[in-house]
């Protein structure tokens, strides 16, 4: 690997920033600066540090999001602000993705990585990872909801579901339910529920597989995954 795309990578500033870098002398590899950016090292031998620190290189990254309204599940965009915008530089610079998409008014559970194979796992329809939502409806959901969720309901293109389990936490003039569903088509809860005459009026994911949102996590807030998480994750275990 290139010296300027590890520093850069972990978190050494800009191509252009660590090119000021090594050309300071401040970059020690093996005991030899090194000016040129072009050299290339191997992460995992050499001993590379910068102003005398150790360069720990890690080539992926796993962070768990609690989403905000507001933001849209992109890597960049012209006009709207990012889940990645929001990022501490050192971790947008491991140029990492969100796993899936969460409208931009849905809250919740976002996990953002560079592993695009643990990412493929996840968003695999073959896999049937499933993800659960809390979502507050405009109106009473009843048993009959609960019935003809299980069985998938119709969307307005004409897709036919796959069952999704409902739960009702509390239903009334407004309810409020846990859905989980093994699928992620466009709005798919939003319009699941326009399906059966209702109408979605807050959404939060707070599941995917067996990863759960830390409610600890205040809006807006990441973390990375712990060791048993990512495991879990990895395994399939729900």
């Amino acid at each position: 690997m290139r010296i300027d795309k590890l520093l850069a990578n972990v978190g050494y500033g800009s191509r252009k920033e660590v090119k000021s870098l090594l050309k300071s002398g401040a970059v020690i590899v093996n005991e030899q600066v090194v000016k040129d950016a072009k050299a290339h090292v191997d992460p995992e031998v050499d001993h590379v540090t910068v102003h005398n620190e150790q360069v720990v290189y890690r080539e992926f990254i796993y962070l768990m999001m609690n989403k905000p309204q507001g933001l849209i599940s992109a890597t960049e965009d012209n006009f709207q602000e990012t889940v990645i915008d929001i990022l501490e530089p050192e971790d947008a610079a491991m140029e990492p993705f969100p796993v899936g998409r969460l409208d931009k008014d849905t809250e919740g559970l976002l996990l953002i990585t560079n592993d695009g194979q643990l990412a493929h796992q996840l968003l695999s329809p073959k896999k049937h990872v499933p993800k659960t939502y809390f979502a507050v409806i405009n109106s009473e959901v009843t048993e009959s909801d609960i019935e003809e969720f299980s069985k998938g309901v119709t969307l307005d293109d004409g897709y036919h579901t796959k069952p999704g389990e409902l739960k009702i936490l509390k239903s009334g003039l407004t309810s409020d339910i846990e859905l989980t569903i093994m699928e992620g088509k466009f709005h798919q809860v939003k319009r699941m529920f326009e399906a059966v005459g209702k109408r979605v009026v807050y959404l939060k994911r707070i599941s995917m597989g067996s990863l759960a949102l830390d409610e600890g996590l205040e809006l807006g807030e990441y973390r990375e995954l712990t060791d048993d998480e990512l495991g879990a994750l990895r395994t399939g275990q729900q």
